[in-house]
Parts: C-alpha cells; sequence; structure tokens
C-alpha cells in the first residue's frame, strides 16, 4: 500500500480541524489541502461556516479550491442560500478563489444586497471575478443601488468593486452624481475619483466630494481660488 492510499484512509486531520487550538485546526486545513480527498469536502465546507478563526477558514477555502470544481462549487452554491451569514460569506469567498464562471448565476441580487455587510461585500467581490463581460453593465447598476451604505470599509468595497469593473461603470456614476441623497452624490463622486485615478486616498476623495456636495453645483471652482 502507497503513501498516498495509506492517506486516504487517514481521517485524522478532519478529527483535528475540530481542535480547540487555532494552530492545530490550521495545520489540519494544511494538510487535507496538501492531499486533497473528494470525501473531504462536506467536512471542509461546513466548518467554513463556524470556523471563528480568519487564518484557519482561509485555508480551508485554500483546500477546497484543490479539489475538482465539479465537486466543490455546486456545495459551495448550496451553502448562498445558508441562514449563517459566515456560511454565506465563505462560500462566496472560496468561489472568487475557484473562479468558475459556472457560479456567477448564483450571485443573487439578494446577496449582492445582504443586510450582513461582510457577506455583501463578499458577494461583491465573488461577482467582480464571476461576471461575464456582457453583464457588467447591470451588474455595475446594481451595486449603485447602494450608494451611501454603511462604514468607511464598507464604502470602500463598494467603491473599489465598481473601480474594477473599468470603464462601463461611468454612466452609472454620472446618474449617482446628481442624485437626490447627498451620501450617494459623495459617495459615487468618490468612486469617480477613484477611477480616474486609483491610487487617490478614499478618504480624501470623499472629503472632496462632501465639500463639493454641500457648496453646490458649480461653486467648487470659485471657492477653489
Amino acid at each position: 500500500m502507497n503513501s498516498a492510499h495509506r492517506y486516504s484512509q487517514d481521517t485524522r486531520p478532519l478529527d483535528a480541524l475540530t481542535g480547540g487550538n487555532s494552530s492545530t485546526r490550521l495545520k489540519a486545513a494544511l494538510a487535507i489541502g496538501t492531499h486533497p480527498e473528494p470525501g473531504f469536502v462536506d467536512v471542509l465546507v461546513a466548518r467554513c461556516a463556524i470556523e471563528p478563526d480568519f487564518f484557519v477558514r482561509d485555508m480551508l477555502t485554500w483546500a477546497l479550491t484543490r479539489l475538482p470544481s465539479e465537486i466543490t462549487v455546486p456545495k459551495l452554491r448550496a451553502e448562498l442560500r445558508s441562514g449563517r451569514a459566515q456560511a454565506r460569506s465563505q462560500a462566496l469567498h472560496t468561489l472568487s478563489k475557484i473562479g468558475d464562471s459556472s457560479a456567477w448565476p448564483a450571485i443573487t441580487r439578494s446577496l449582492l444586497h445582504d443586510a450582513d455587510d461582510e457577506v455583501a461585500r463578499t458577494a461583491w467581490r465573488a461577482a467582480v471575478v464571476l461576471v461575464p463581460d456582457e453583464e457588467k453593465e447591470a451588474l455595475a447598476a446594481e451595486l449603485a443601488r447602494q450608494f451611501g451604505r454603511g462604514d468607511r470599509e464598507v464604502r470602500l468595497s463598494l467603491s473599489r468593486t465598481l473601480v474594477a469593473l473599468g470603464d462601463v461603470v461611468e454612466p452609472v456614476l454620472q446618474t449617482a452624481m446628481i442624485h437626490h441623497d447627498p451620501a450617494v452624490r459623495a459617495h459615487a463622486s468618490a468612486t469617480e475619483r477613484l477611477l480616474r485615478d486609483p491610487d487617490a486616498a478614499f478618504d480624501l476623495a470623499v472629503d472632496e466630494a462632501r465639500r463639493v456636495v454641500a457648496l453646490g453645483p458649480g461653486r467648487e471652482e470659485t471657492t477653489a481660488c
């Protein structure tokens, strides 16, 4: 019996995934990913939903990417319907790392607008990876409906997602920049600044956008003198 076959019968790494020490769980996930076994997929997916340690979750995702996508993608798509926010978020993250375009239809409008900020942010990032070129404009329009949402990190995530879509976002930015809500206008203006200058500081872009919004259309030029 060769070593690979002996490992396929060894469930000790699976048992270690539930250990109380995060270092032990990390090593177990690494071992599983190093010698991937299709029979381990259910345990890996289930652990993603409850694993408290970020680094262990990332290693679990890596282990899942080592398995055939025809096995993992259906399991992960099922997790997107979970009532547990972490299960949805981690499944989205893993799907983005696998990069299988067949998962695109599973990135639903409800996920893009998920009430949990972390799930929504992960859905945005996954959408950018998986969206077909012909659907980028529609995705940009859907994402733009959330301008002004959340705290700084949420707003920055949304801006970065839109910028990653490229020039197709320009029409929705122009529309949002004349929205009746000043928070939407400021967020859209900051995003437009980032689109033109990806190295621009987001906070400075937001502050400048708010200043322009406060002054009103056409007044920023005279004030700058």
